[in-house]
């Protein structure tokens, strides 16, 4: 079965992401994984550098977690979480509040990363929403250029807005508030002007803002850049 992966089949139909519809790049076909490589159907090993987006950053093959998987299979594979809890969803949240400072004590449980991205946007328009009688000014959302935030509407709309991978739907996402993403690199000591045009923008603009995103220390748009942790 190793070698019975039709490519051809591939190349026509499935569409990869971050690829053309029409013209397909190669791709590299994979019968097996453990630890951090990937063994391909022709033999070669791989080391998967990017564990698979960052979801395999545990590697491959990991028995503890195949085990943990396998029990919980046994017992209750899936069910919505509307109107329902279960045991694991509640030791998870707990040891997610055990991570955060006070007041961060709700968790909101999201399948991905970009659709965190678009519920906390909704959670923040609807916070000012349910702070006046009438319509709020306060829809757009203020971050740093240079930032990655997921390839969904409204995350778009916050990642880099001139060298990022979204620009092309410039016209079409929301506009919101960017400033220039910091200068002041990981372990280099703050430059206050780092600060400034947030401030401005902050103190200039408040009536319009309802809420800031920022990605933690690093931003991963057009270049990877470890800002300074003492801006945060």
């Amino acid at each position: 079965m190793r070698n019975l992966l039709d490519f051809d089949f591939d190349s026509a139909h499935i569409w990869h992401p971050y690829t053309s519809m029409t013209h397909s790049l190669p791709v590299f076909g994979v019968h097996s994984a453990k630890g951090c490589e990937l063994e391909l159907v022709d033999g070669r090993r791989l080391v998967d550098g990017t564990s698979s987006w960052w979801a395999c950053v545990h590697g491959y093959g990991h028995p503890e977690i195949i085990g943990a998987m396998e029990k919980q299979l046994h017992q209750l594979s899936h069910v919505m979480f509307g109107g329902i809890t279960h045991a694991p969803a509640i030791e998870l949240c707990k040891k997610l509040i055990e991570m955060t400072c006070e007041p961060l004590t709700k968790v909101f449980l999201c399948d991905s990363g970009s659709i965190a991205v678009e519920v906390a946007i909704k959670m923040a328009l609807q916070y000012w929403q349910g702070q006046q009688q009438e319509r709020t000014q306060k829809q757009r959302i203020l971050t740093v250029k240079k930032g990655y935030h997921g390839d969904t509407f409204a995350a778009m709309s916050v990642c880099d807005p001139e060298g990022g991978m979204h620009t092309m739907f410039g016209e079409a996402v929301t506009k919101q508030c960017f400033v220039d993403a910091p200068q002041t690199l990981f372990g280099e000591p703050l430059r206050q002007d780092d600060l400034a045009p947030m401030e401005r923008i902050l103190r200039e603009q408040h009536h319009e803002i309802a809420a800031v995103i920022i990605e933690p220390i690093m931003q991963g748009a057009g270049e990877c850049v470890f800002t300074a942790q003492s801006i945060y």
